[in-house]
């Protein structure tokens, strides 16, 4: 099986307060079989989230796992709440919530604020091709390097991990790699 073939089925929250470029992203990501809710505003992307978050707490036994979304997109600035107090909220919640900014004001004003938030969050500077999207979201170079270290990629895909453990366990391989490299 292919990486490409491989790559599991994600949930998707995006807050885009411009309809077409919504409505864009949720296109793209649902032609690679992702699940994709949009929202409009601030607001209504906390709404989603905390009615998200309800839902996988009452499941949380079954699944084994307490993220509502896979990742989160968010706009910087949109009407109601912008991005950056979505992002805290969010992050305060579950400081593990896998968040992209796609801005246009990444340089302007997000870079400074995020030092702000103590946590990893992604940038992309809009605009940008629905490709790079599709690669940032899905993070495909992780997976091309499980496949280099032969790890049985069905098996990491049965125990369904965050996008965070597949992070750490790439971490550790490449710390195994290092001690036989001679």
């Amino acid at each position: 099986m292919s990486t490409t073939e491989w790559l599991l089925l994600m949930n998707i929250l995006i807050a885009e307060d411009e309809t077409d470029i919504a409505l864009l992203y949720k296109i793209a990501l649902e032609r690679r079989n992702h699940q994709v809710i949009t929202t409009e505003n601030g607001e209504n992307c906390l709404k989603a989230y905390h009615e998200k978050c309800q839902y996988v707490r009452t499941a949380i036994d079954a699944i084994g796992q307490s993220l509502p979304f896979d990742v989160v997109i968010l706009d910087h600035k949109m009407p109601k709440i912008n991005g950056m107090q979505v992002a805290e909220e969010i992050l305060a919640m579950n400081p593990h919530q896998r968040i992209i900014f796609a801005s246009a004001y990444v340089k302007e004003t997000l870079t400074d604020s995020i030092r702000k938030l103590k946590q990893v969050v992604e940038l992309m500077q809009k605009p940008f091709n629905l490709n790079t999207l599709i690669d940032t979201v899905e993070d495909k170079e992780i997976y091309y390097e499980l496949e280099r270290f032969k790890v049985d990629l069905d098996i990491i895909r049965a125990i369904n991990p965050t996008h965070e453990q597949i992070i750490d366990l790439l971490k550790r391989l490449r710390t195994i790699q290092k001690g036989r490299t001679f």
